[in-house]
């Protein structure tokens, strides 16, 4: 299922959980258990988030074969961005200790982009060429309708 828009799941730690209350960027691919969201990143266009629609905080909080599901989006959404944007590196993390809500980030890396090869969340190395990023940006079509080409087999 896909669908621009998904209600955000309730309950315990909703209020507090800016991904139980919030979708986390737009969605391009929901799924009854998560979501594909695209992070709008002025420097990082192509971000994406894959968040567990249940408030969860590890891998090992999941079931066996949740555990794979989750790790079968993340690896579509990187075939998609690799598929789309050729980038020179995918990077990956799930990290959650500002947000302890299991969720994936799957970002392309550029040598022209602004911290390579340091990780996004460290030092700024350059300043990105605005056209340079101007063309990034304009392969966001493309990339939505690649992210639901590669999840469009899942089960619900």
């Amino acid at each position: 299922m896909t669908s621009a828009t998904h209600a955000m799941p309730t309950g315990a730690g909703a209020v507090a959980c800016e991904l139980c209350s919030a979708a986390g960027g737009e969605i391009v691919f929901a799924h009854a258990l998560l979501r594909v969201v695209l992070v709008d990143d002025a420097l990082y266009p192509g971000f994406c988030r894959i968040v567990w629609q249940g408030h969860v905080q590890e891998m090992t909080d999941l079931a066996p074969a949740h555990r794979s599901l989750c790790m079968q989006v993340v690896c579509r959404v990187e075939q998609a961005l690799r598929d789309v944007f050729a980038p020179h590196k995918i990077n990956l993390a799930s990290l959650g200790n500002q947000t302890p809500h299991l969720h994936w980030h799957v970002i392309p890396r550029f040598q022209a982009d602004a911290h390579f090869p340091q990780p996004v969340w460290g030092p700024q190395q350059r300043t990105p060429d605005a056209a340079w990023l101007a063309a990034q940006r304009a392969l966001l079509p493309q990339l939505r309708a690649a992210i639901a080409a590669q999840c469009a087999t899942l089960g619900q």
